[in-house]
C-alpha cells in the first residue's frame, strides 16, 4: 500500500461559531473520515456527524453526506468495511456508527468509559442495536503496519491511525488538532508532549484531520 492509496472521505461540515475558534470569527470545518486498505480488512477511521438535537443542529448548521455515499464516491462499500476506528466518541465523529452494527469498533477503553457519561455525546450513537466495542489499553497493532497510538488532549481518550506504506507512513490525526497549523506548531515546539514525540519518531511523511483538509508534511 502506498501513502495514496489512503483515501479521505467527505462526510459533510459544519460552522465552528466564532466563540469556539479563538480568532473571533466563525469558521467553515469539514468533517472527513479516512479508509485504509490494510492486512486485517478494510479500517474506516469516523463515521460523519450524527444528529443531536435541535440547539445543536442551530449551533453548527452542519450539512452532511451519508456515511453509504461519501464512501462509494471512493469506490468503497459499506459492506467492505471490516473495522471501525473512531478517533474519539463524540457525536461529530460517530454519526454512521450504528450503520457498521456488528463490525468491531476500536476506541480507548477509558473513552468509551467516559462516552456513557452524562453530557459527553449521544448516547443512542454509542450504545446501538448490534454496538461491538474491542478496547485498547493504549499503543495498539491492529493490524501489520497499523498502528493506534493515543493522542490525548482534546479528550482524555483521543487517538490516532498511524499507517506504514511502501513509501512512507502517514497519521489519521483526527481531532488531535483541529488545524494542521497547530499540528505544525505543537510538532517544532522545544518540548513537544509525549505522544507527539512518539508521533515524530515514526517518521511521518504526512498528517491528515478530521476537520481540516489541509495536510501537514515534515
Amino acid at each position: 500500500m502506498r501513502i495514496d492509496d489512503v483515501r479521505r472521505v467527505q462526510l459533510g461540515s459544519f460552522v465552528r461559531p466564532a466563540e469556539e475558534t479563538g480568532t473571533g470569527q466563525p469558521r467553515v470545518e469539514h468533517v472527513l473520515g479516512y479508509v485504509v486498505r490494510s492486512p486485517a480488512g478494510l479500517v474506516l477511521l469516523d463515521t460523519g456527524m450524527g444528529e443531536a438535537g435541535a440547539e445543536t443542529e442551530a449551533h453548527y448548521r452542519p450539512s452532511r453526506v451519508p456515511l453509504p455515499d461519501a464512501l462509494a464516491r471512493v469506490g468503497v462499500g459499506l459492506d467492505e468495511v471490516a473495522l471501525v476506528v473512531n478517533c474519539h466518541l463524540h457525536f461529530d465523529h460517530i454519526g454512521g456508527n450504528p450503520l457498521l452494527a456488528g463490525r468491531p469498533v476500536l476506541a480507548q477503553r477509558g473513552e468509551l468509559e467516559a462516552a456513557r457519561r452524562p453530557d459527553y455525546t449521544v448516547p443512542e450513537l454509542v450504545d446501538f442495536p448490534g454496538a461491538r466495542y474491542e478496547l485498547l489499553d493504549g499503543e495498539t497493532e491492529i493490524a501489520t503496519g497499523v498502528l493506534v497510538v493515543p493522542t490525548p488532549g482534546h479528550v482524555e481518550g483521543h487517538q490516532s491511525l498511524v499507517v506504514a506504506c511502501t513509501d512512507g507512513t502517514v497519521v489519521l490525526a483526527g481531532q488531535a488538532h483541529d488545524t494542521a497549523a497547530e499540528w505544525a506548531a505543537h510538532a517544532a515546539a522545544d518540548e513537544p508532549s509525549p505522544w507527539m514525540r512518539r508521533i515524530l519518531a515514526l517518521d511521518p511523511r504526512r498528517v491528515v484531520f478530521a476537520h481540516d483538509a489541509a495536510v501537514w508534511e515534515p
